[in-house]
């Protein structure tokens, strides 16, 4: 009997308790715990004493910002009886008492919580719609916790509707989303709504720090910076990335440090896009090229690049324009946005960011995003050598001579076959129609001289509209013109418009014909004979010679 139950073998060692993320373990179990939610939390505090608490809340918001964690802690503190069993809602629940426990062990009977993503469909909302006649079996107040609420069907959102909103005095709805825009209007204004914001990175960056320091894990407030800016305001993904870097530390100690935190993450140092910024500010190709070359080289993304340079120009145009220091930035950021403030002005700056936004756009579109990042920051350096437009409109108006910017001295070239001397421009129309019949243009020739100019000043010439005499002719003539006449030294401007114009070339010509044959009928002989040979003509001689 004793050989076969074993009495001598030493009992087993118990299992260690599985690992809990840090999203989970430090998920805030008081709303004094909750970051950047301070509107929020008085309100539901106001709410609370003065007892005039909502049927039904909407809490809305990015990832991350809490929009669970504060519906478990409504309803934590709407059924929280306190230490000795005797206590009423209240906006500090003690977590302690058995409603509290069960709560955030997610155990407690009269809360439920329904994922809304994986149930979707009406037969779900009918479950709620039955059992919310009955009463709580333990607690002040049955709550129903429905996360993703936008993703319940149509039909499931109509069938909710009625009890929405004559719902039993013992039911709460608390529903968090991260696309309120999906919720039906219906159901919005049948619920209190909280817009949860994003968290800002100096709260997010504290958090941090006091999160490593209840792990026993040393952590560079710089690195804790870093992980700020990437979670973007949520608290779950900066845990999430805090997580990963106190593993990615190493077991030596030494704790989490900015180089690892950029290595994970695959950031650049601040520090050499600074230094990147500078040099195309100084127009220093072969130091933009090396730059690009070395972050490369560390396993930076072209697109991370592009985005930190974006993130310089921000901060020094809010330098610029006075705005609120960035408690994230280090002291040497800081420095260096106000010493480029005061150098740069408002054009310049918007001008960069537009540069560089689009950069941005092209790299993430291109086959070989490096190629694509090294152009446009090489467009970056050329357009910052070219003057301010606003200030050379200033220079010319106040009669200055702008120079061009210094160019690289070009090869010398091959000297030139010697050229015709350029031919003097058109007096008159009939000029300009002699020459382009010299030069073979006699369509257009034939054209213009039923042209009727209202402005003649070559090489710019404004001609009547009026039957051939259109755009498409003004087009014509002027392709013709320069590229053929080139030897006046001119670039030729045809326009036609609706004013009204001088006599064509071929209507001075018929005046002319008809002066001539009235001063000829007019003359005493020709009258005298006209007189006697009434059906007399007077016809133009035509000779033929053979």
């Amino acid at each position: 009997m004793a050989d076969s139950l074993n009495l001598d073998e030493p009992p087993q060692p118990q299992r260690a308790e599985a690992y809990r993320v840090l999203a989970r373990k430090y998920r805030p179990q008081r709303f004094s715990e909750l970051i950047g939610q301070d509107a929020m939390v008085q309100t539901l505090g106001n709410a609370i004493k003065r007892d005039r608490l909502a049927h039904a809340f909407l809490l809305t918001g990015v990832r991350g910002v809490g929009k669970t964690s504060t519906a478990r802690l409504i309803a934590k503190a709407l059924n929280c009886i306190g230490p000795d069993g005797k206590g009423g809602p209240t906006i500090d629940p003690c977590g302690v008492c058995e409603p509290c426990v069960a709560i955030a062990e997610g155990r407690h009977i009269d809360v439920v919580e329904m994922d809304a993503a994986s149930h979707t469909g009406i037969d779900d909302i009918r479950e709620i719609i039955e059992a919310v006649r009955y009463s709580a079996v333990s607690a002040r107040y049955k709550v129903y916790i429905i996360d993703e609420v936008h993703m319940l069907s149509k039909a499931a959102f109509n069938g909710l509707l009625k009890t929405l909103e004559e719902p039993p005095a013992h039911v709460k709805f608390l529903f968090a989303t991260t696309e309120v825009n999906k919720v039906p209007v219906t159901v919005l204004s049948r619920c209190q709504r909280f817009d949860l914001k994003r968290i800002p990175a100096n709260l997010l960056a504290a958090h941090f720090a006091h999160v490593a320091e209840a792990e026993h894990v040393e952590a560079e407030p710089e690195a804790l910076a870093l992980i700020a800016r990437a979670a973007e305001g949520s608290a779950r993904d900066g845990l999430s990335i805090l997580d990963q870097a106190i593993a990615h530390a190493g077991m030596d100690g030494g704790g989490v440090n900015a180089d690892q935190v950029r290595d994970m993450l695959g950031l650049s140092d601040r520090g050499a896009i600074r230094r990147l910024f500078a040099a195309m500010l100084a127009s220093d190709v072969p130091g933009v090229l090396a730059a690009v070359e070395q972050q490369d080289s560390l396993g930076v993304e072209p697109t991370a690049l592009l985005r930190g340079l974006l993130e310089v120009v921000h901060g020094v145009t809010r330098a610029k324009a006075g705005g609120t220091e960035d408690p994230a930035l280090s002291h040497e950021e800081r420095e260096a946005y106000a010493e480029w403030a005061s150098r740069m002005g408002y054009a310049t700056l918007h001008r960069l960011w537009q540069l560089l936004l689009k950069g941005h756009g092209e790299v993430l579109a291109a086959p070989h995003p490096r190629e694509a990042a090294e152009m446009a920051l090489l467009r970056v350096v050329h357009a910052s050598q070219l003057p301010d437009p606003g200030e050379l409109a200033r220079r010319l108006q106040a009669g200055e001579v702008v120079a061009p910017p210094a160019a690289q001295p070009a090869p010398t070239p091959a000297p030139a076959e010697p050229q015709a001397p350029l031919l003097a421009l058109p007096a008159t129309p009939q000029d300009f129609h002699d020459m382009l019949v010299a030069k073979g243009a006699h369509r257009l020739a034939a054209c213009f001289e039923e042209a009727r100019v209202i402005r003649f000043e070559p090489p710019e010439i404004m001609l009547m509209e009026h039957n051939a005499i259109n755009a498409a002719f003004a087009q014509d003539l002027q392709n013709c013109l320069n590229p053929r006449f080139g030897e006046t030294g001119q670039r030729w401007t045809i326009t036609v418009s609706q004013g009204i114009g001088r006599p064509s070339l071929r209507e001075k010509e018929q005046a002319a014909a008809q002066a001539a044959r009235d001063e000829i009928l007019n003359a005493p002989m020709v009258a005298a004979v006209r007189s006697v040979f009434p059906d007399a003509e007077l016809i133009e001689e035509t000779r033929s010679y053979s």
